[in-house]
Order: C-alpha cells, then sequence, then structure tokens
C-alpha cells in the first residue's frame, strides 16, 4: 500500500493556545488524545488516540467497568455526563465518587460533541 501513513494510536498534532503537557489530555478539534510530550503553542506535538490511561475523573461520580466516559473540555476530565461532552472512551475499572482520577480507554474516534 503506497498510501499507507501509520497505525494512529500516535499522531502528530498541531498544540493548541497555551501548549501541551506530556500526560494531560487535550480536545484537538473533536479528537481527544494524550500528550506524549510537552510543547508549546502551535509546535507539533505526539498524542496517543488509543490506549489506558490514568485520567482527571469529575468527582462526585461513580463509575462501573465499560462505562461510556465523556471528555469535559471546559473541565478538563473525564466525565459520565453526555450533555455538551465529547464521547471519548470507557472506564476498565470501577472508580468510586471521591476519587479524582480513573481508569480511560481511549476510542480514538472523532464525534460530534452531545447535543445539550
Amino acid at each position: 500500500m503506497d498510501n499507507y501513513i501509520q497505525p494512529g494510536d500516535v499522531v502528530t498534532l498541531t498544540a493548541p493556545v497555551g501548549g501541551v503537557v506530556s500526560g494531560t489530555f487535550y480536545q484537538i478539534g473533536q479528537l481527544v488524545v494524550c500528550a506524549s510530550g510537552t510543547a508549546a503553542a502551535a509546535a507539533q506535538f505526539e498524542g496517543a488516540t488509543h490506549g489506558v490511561f490514568t485520567a482527571p475523573k469529575a468527582t462526585g461520580q461513580v463509575w462501573a467497568e465499560g462505562a461510556i466516559l465523556y471528555w469535559d473540555d471546559a473541565a478538563g476530565k473525564f466525565t459520565t455526563t453526555p450533555e455538551g461532552n465529547l464521547r471519548s472512551g470507557c472506564a476498565v475499572a470501577d472508580a468510586i465518587s471521591a476519587a479524582t482520577t480513573g481508569s480511560v480507554r481511549l476510542d480514538g474516534i472523532a464525534r460530534e460533541n452531545e447535543a445539550t
């Protein structure tokens, strides 16, 4: 295949205003990625589109293993609340309401934000 570029588990993107920090999640257009390095605004960076990560979780929520998760870009956290957020993956472990992080599997699919 002459047109094959890469598997797509990690892609090169342009850092948004404020830049990116390694291990932090970002919504680039309609795709949520985890930055694999730190980069200044407008610089190129590598972002993981797939994989399982320890990620910031909306407190006060209980996550069940396999629950669909959404990225709340304003809060910078994953949530089970679909309205106004971007479906991004699922929980791969239960998480109690007091937890500030959870185990998230990114699905690597660019989607539109859920209707509010």
